[in-house]
């Protein structure tokens, strides 16, 4: 109220004063009062002159200008945070109507938000936003429920075994370290090399690259904790690249540390091609033993939407000789594509270089994949499925039994 009172009477300060001296008219007529009174020029002249009489028209336009002048100097809040008030009073309006509006929205989204060209853009874009943060709300859910089971195994497993605390198991541990990083040394220089081809940055997007370099990293402390290491290589690895990057963020100051080889070479630069192996899903030639001579190479590269021929076109446009695992060879195969993680690769790759062992190699693969491992070789088994299907068609039973009159004309005779 007061702020309104101040606000009127330095509008008549300014305007009205002047405008009733231009006319003739004495200040004193004007007292500073919460009301204009001109009953004293009333009662001295009643019979004024129409020359001498206020205009109206003029008065008010004086008083708008003045009024928007002060109003101009009074207002401090630019006109952007007024509309974002009105975003943010627009969407408690339809949080308390039950629409998915989130919880939380920052002014960038909410400049986002007003920018929406029409209203449905902006119930899109609202729901958007409220799965968004419903599915964080879930991931911090689960994490902390995952913090609370570790909690609690930790807490239990120090009751029942106090020795996990003592400082000999940080000398085993501390210990164990140094020779897994004493044979990853000695693989670089003895070794048999896996190079991964880290150059699908293209064919993948942020979060296919995301993922794979996840896996590379699986596979790297896979093969430093194996008996018997690969030497890695990382070929065609661009500085600065989207690789790189999600590397160092996994790694962070250990990244300079690895006992691996990185470069930007190709692999035909630095290895002779007779030696080196493309391992595809999509090769027609199927590996059946491994090779401790050879050089394999695996294609730096998770397909959500399974490309399929872009590691074997590679592999050709080079001149490479390319191999595919034997999985219906050894696997009952059931559902889902053949093609398996960048891990599940290294395990059994290391797997076949120290027992060579298929059965064993492939126990890697997903169990959801097969049903379970073939006992028999794949031609008897196929002839014993034709045979069953050829008895339940009916077709060619005549045929079938001349054939096995033929090979045993002592057990069966043709009537």
């Amino acid at each position: 109220m007061q702020c309104a009172n101040m606000l009127l009477r330095k509008i008549v300060r300014s305007s009205v004063l002047p405008f009733a001296a231009h006319h003739g008219m004495k200040k004193d007529l004007f007292p500073l009062s919460r009301t204009l009174s001109l009953s004293l020029c009333l009662k001295q002249d009643k019979s004024c002159e129409p020359s001498e009489k206020l205009d109206l028209d003029e008065w008010k336009k004086v008083m708008k200008s003045g009024l928007q002048e002060e109003v101009s100097e009074m207002v401090l809040e630019p006109k952007e945070l007024s509309g974002l008030a009105a975003a943010r009073e627009t969407l408690e309006m339809w949080r308390l109507a039950g629409r998915a509006v989130p919880e939380n929205i920052s002014e960038e989204q909410l400049k986002t938000f007003m920018q929406c060209p029409s209203k449905s853009a902006k119930k899109k874009y609202l729901k958007y936003l409220h799965l968004k943060e419903l599915h964080k709300k879930n991931d911090k859910r689960k994490m902390d429920e995952k913090r609370e089971r570790r909690l609690e195994a930790q807490s239990q497993a120090s009751n029942t075994d106090e020795t996990k605390k003592s400082s000999f198991v940080c000398l085993w541990s501390s210990t164990m370290d140094k020779a897994y990083n004493w044979r990853a040394a000695q693989s670089m220089i003895f070794g048999q090399p896996l190079v991964f081809d880290m150059s699908y940055e293209k064919e993948m997007s942020v979060r296919e690259v995301t993922n794979t370099v996840r896996q590379i990293v699986l596979s790297e402390s896979c093969n430093r904790r194996s008996v018997d290491p690969f030497h890695i290589h990382f070929c065609n690895f661009k500085d600065d690249s989207l690789y790189h990057r999600e590397f160092i963020k996994h790694y962070r100051e250990a990244w300079g540390k690895l006992l691996i080889t990185v470069t930007d070479q190709c692999y035909t630069e630095i290895f002779p091609k007779d030696k080196l192996i493309y391992l595809t899903a999509d090769s027609p030639k199927v590996m059946k033993t491994f090779d401790h001579n050879k050089i394999y190479i695996v294609g730096s590269m998770v397909d959500k939407s399974i490309k399929t021929g872009v590691s074997l076109a590679r592999a050709k446009r080079l001149g490479l000789e390319t191999a595919a695992l034997p999985l219906e060879k050894y696997l009952l195969w059931s559902t889902g594509a053949k093609n398996l993680t960048l891990d599940q690769m290294m395990h059994i790759l290391l797997t076949l270089k120290d027992t060579a062992d298929w059965k064993k190699a492939l126990e890697f693969v997903p169990k959801r994949k097969y049903c379970g491992f073939v006992n028999k070789p794949v031609k008897e088994l196929k002839k014993t499925l034709d045979l069953v299907n050829t008895l339940k068609l009916g077709k060619g039973r005549e045929e079938i039994e001349k054939q096995f009159a033929k090979n045993h004309p002592k057990k069966y005779k043709i009537k």
